[in-house]
């Protein structure tokens, strides 16, 4: 067994302290020099490229004309997927529109600044969306509920998945369930750096979007970094990544079980136990064994190398405001707090994209359905993002309204600035020559 790095934060110093907080993308130079070539090729030979990167890369056998799963395949996957995991998404999918319908902002209001003067906001859906559904490491239905339903729910008109093929080339029937489920018809059979280009560019089969969202490899990362000019990417959603804060309230053997979730997800994944508590570290480090014991090779093969790596392990810190710091620091994409009161905690806890409350609300609820969105932001971008919502689906205009009696006294003030800072149509636009017009 690989030995899980143990990090006593008191005998580390600043630059050792500040190792722990790199995560797997955290330099994705290496990853845009090898995907430039691959957004080139999508940019210029289309369905062409797409289906050659099938084959070379995602090892699956797809021709030009079926890259995009037919509505027969949507209808076949109802028949493959077993009846209880159809069930837990029609679940989860409820929970998510139920949140979400709750985010949805009013379509318009305008407030009355001054007498006779408005000005407010109007909110339009964005006119088409990708949605990018990962597959490499394992299938992720769950990923296509968190991304379709919020934008279904803001009236995205066009609403498109991308999720790579498997071998014989077809898409994840859970994939499809969920797809369909949360209202979207269109899915495309493309994975990585070639399905962001495909969805910025568009091909013969794929249609371009607007915008991108959704987790993915360095590889995807380094894609929609590369084609932020051309289409939105986003919030920032790379490998997954968490933080398991802990008090000594608790076993550390829960706290164990719960270290294991993300750091699952694969070796490029970051995963910490962060408690001032020494019994419950060393309680969470020996009861990692019987917690492998109970997983599949491949799970316990991912989770031994983050657990082991430069990117994950426990934390045992001095004190539990070193625990807050060391959390506000790292900015994770999952935080658990593990306690008997996590309220106590909670107003510690500025920099996190999600925040899971108590020993009963394990990410794997908040991943399968509670509600929250589940795409989030990682290597610390929760210090100014937020989780995927409603209003990544839609766009903001201002809207403006002055009337004929407010109007002097707007156009006064905006001439005086407009002379101030040098331009002469600014302040002609609001002077006597406009009142001719008027």
């Amino acid at each position: 067994m690989s030995e899980v790095s143990f990090h006593d934060l008191s005998m580390l110093s600043e630059a050792d302290r500040a190792r722990l907080f790199s995560r797997s993308e955290t330099d994705l130079s290496g990853f845009i020099e090898k995907v430039r070539p691959i957004i080139d090729a999508v940019r210029t030979e289309g369905d062409a490229a797409l289906v050659r990167f099938a084959r070379d890369l995602d090892r699956a056998e797809l021709e030009a004309g079926s890259l995009k799963a037919a509505q027969a395949e949507f209808d076949a996957a109802f028949e493959k997927v077993d009846a209880d995991v159809i069930s837990a998404i029609r679940f989860g999918i409820d929970n998510i529109r139920r949140f979400h319908e709750e985010q949805k902002p009013e379509a318009m209001w305008l407030k009355e600044i001054r007498p006779g003067a408005y000005a407010g906001d109007r909110f339009t859906p964005i006119r088409s969306v990708a949605l990018y559904v990962p597959r490499g490491k394992g299938a992720f239905p769950s990923v296509t509920m968190m991304t379709a339903v919020p934008a279904a729910v803001a009236g995205v008109p066009e609403i498109a998945i991308l999720t790579p093929p498997a071998p014989d080339g077809t898409v994840d029937a859970a994939t499809l369930v969920a797809a369909r489920l949360a209202g979207v018809e269109t899915v495309y059979k493309a994975g990585g750096a070639q399905a962001v280009a495909a969805a910025a560019y568009g091909t013969e089969t794929v249609k371009p979007a607007r915008k991108i969202v959704g987790p993915g490899s360095p590889f995807v990362v380094a894609a929609k970094r590369l084609l932020a000019g051309v289409i939105d990417p986003g919030l920032p959603a790379g490998p997954s990544e968490a933080i398991i804060f802990a008090d000594d309230t608790v076993n550390g053997g829960l706290a164990a079980l719960d270290l294991l979730v993300e750091a699952e997800h694969g070796p490029d994944s970051s995963a910490y136990l962060v408690t001032h508590s020494r019994r419950v570290a060393e309680e969470a480090r020996a009861s990692l064994p019987e917690h492998w014991s109970r997983m599949t090779e491949q799970r316990v093969s991912f989770s031994r190398a983050v657990l082991s790596g430069r990117c994950g392990g426990i934390v045992l810190t001095p004190s539990l405001d070193e625990s807050y710091r060391f959390v506000n620091d790292y900015a994770p994409e999952h935080l658990e707090i593990l306690s008997t009161d996590p309220f106590a905690h909670l107003g510690h806890i500025t920099e996190a994209a999600e925040i899971l409350m108590g020993p009963h609300t394990p990410v794997s609820i908040a991943n399968f359905g509670l509600g929250p969105n589940a795409v989030l932001p990682t290597s610390g971008w929760a210090r100014s993002f937020g989780p995927l919502s409603v209003s990544d689906f839609v766009k903001r205009s201002s809207i403006g309204y002055v009337t004929a009696s407010a109007y002097p006294e707007f156009a006064a003030h905006a001439r005086t600035l407009a002379r101030y800072e040098g331009f002469s149509s600014h302040e002609h636009a609001v002077s006597d020559v406009r009142q001719r017009y008027l």
